[in-house]
This record gives structure tokens, sequence and C-alpha cells, in this order.
């Protein structure tokens, strides 16, 4: 599994960021503090908190691919 910080601040990439994750069969879930949701779900990413980061779990370990995909959206 891997853990990664990300960050969206509009509807447009949400949208976006959920096309991206849904092209990739293993397990995606994106949490904010204690709430967590599967990051393939527009409705449940919609309803975490963006005040703040949010982490992104992948759980497989060969994602270079999904993460190279994801990387605007990637907290340095």
């Amino acid at each position: 599994m891997k853990s990664i910080a990300v960050t969206m601040n509009k509807a447009e990439s949400v949208k976006n960021f959920v096309e991206i994750v849904n092209k990739y069969p293993y397990d995606i879930d994106l949490r904010s503090g204690r709430y967590v949701v599967n990051a393939k779900s527009e409705l449940g990413v919609f309803s975490l908190d963006f005040s703040s980061n949010l982490v992104l779990e992948i759980y497989n370990d060969s994602c270079d691919d999904l993460i190279s995909e994801l990387s605007r959206y990637i907290v340095s």
C-alpha cells in the first residue's frame, strides 16, 4: 500500500481525478481526517473536506503509472 498527500480545489479537478483513478483495477481510497471514501466514487470524493490536504491510499505497490497521471494533484 502507498499513501500520498493530494489536493483538489475545483469541482472540475474532482471529476478529472475520479476519471483517472477509475482506469485502474485496484482499490484506491481517499482519506480526510477520520473519513475514508472510495476514490472511484465522485459523490464520495465530493463529500470530503477540501480545506486541507487529503491522503490517497493505493492498495497496490505497482502503481507508478497512476502516480504519474495524478502528478498535478500530488502535494510535494
